[in-house]
């Protein structure tokens, strides 16, 4: 783990701007599913049914409200093409790829953190 020896610590004002951005990231990426469904159409467009395949685990009902959610804040859009019956696309926008290095950052965090508590757990035994 990387440790941070004699820095200044910020000030009040770079606080409070600094928990502003991440409070706001975190309402906009909020909960379980979104981050998963944005990977999920990364890679391709697809249906409502894929995504729900691919995403092990996600309600019909939470998947729509997702979708939703994501679509409002441009990071998926819904294509509707005339056919019967009516076919219906999600795909990632190129805004969706500015949350790419914020995805690493968190895969990366993750693997270590899963790593730290497999440590944890073998201690104890």
């Amino acid at each position: 783990m990387k440790m941070i020896v004699n820095e200044q610590l910020p000030g009040v004002e770079e606080c409070e701007g600094s928990l502003k951005n991440v409070l706001d990231a975190l309402y906009v990426i909020n909960g379980k599913w979104k981050l998963a469904v944005i990977l999920c159409l990364v890679q391709s467009s697809k249906r409502f049914n894929e995504i729900q395949h691919e995403v092990t685990g996600i309600s019909s009902k939470v998947l729509a409200k997702e979708l939703k959610d994501l679509e409002l804040n441009d990071f998926i859009t819904r294509k509707v093409y005339p056919t019967t019956p009516v076919s219906i696309f999600y795909e990632a926008t190129e805004y969706s790829g500015t949350l790419k290095s914020v995805i690493a950052e968190l895969s990366a965090w993750g693997e270590q953190h899963r790593e730290k508590v497999k440590q944890s757990m073998r201690k104890q035994s």
